[in-house]
């Protein structure tokens, strides 16, 4: 199931379980998990893009070893909240990950990298740095916001 409804979302997960946040991009997944109670996210990993075959294999195999129970992807909208290009790769990507049989969450992320980076400028963290980390801050950036708007369902 693809969504953008959080109560619709939250109510195709199981009780509890870990939730994983994505910020998809044309290079690299930068990828987030949080705790089963659904309380923090936390920055984990960036993945390498190449062909989907093998991007949708390293997703599995995060699915498997960090017990994940849904996605949140992190959907890129124009500013007036319209789709672009790049929203609409995004909604393929969600929809080709119908394989990994998890509920999937489209998330607005307007603006998470412009607040990840400020972030890491306000810690003046080099350039090098911001782009190692930028991805799975995003990534981390979306899901805390995913998973606070279902705390208001609770």
């Amino acid at each position: 199931m693809i969504t953008g409804s959080t109560l619709e979302y939250r109510d195709a997960l199981p009780a509890g379980g870990r939730l994983a946040g994505l910020d998809v991009g044309t290079k690299t997944i930068g990828l987030a998990y949080c705790d089963a109670g659904w309380t923090i996210a936390t920055a984990a990993e960036t993945i390498r893009r190449t062909k989907f075959g093998a991007d949708l294999e390293a997703l599995r195999k995060v699915v498997a070893s960090q017990s994940i129970r849904g996605l949140v992807l992190g959907l890129p909208l124009n500013m007036d909240g319209t789709d672009s290009p790049r929203t609409q790769a995004i909604r393929a990507f969600a929809r080709n990950c119908k394989p990994l049989e998890l509920p999937i969450l489209l998330w607005d992320e307007r603006w998470s990298t412009a607040a990840v980076t400020r972030t890491l400028l306000d810690a003046d963290a080099s350039r090098a740095r911001r782009a190692e980390v930028v991805d799975k801050m995003a990534a981390a950036y979306i899901l805390q916001g995913a998973i606070d708007a279902m705390a208001g369902f609770a």
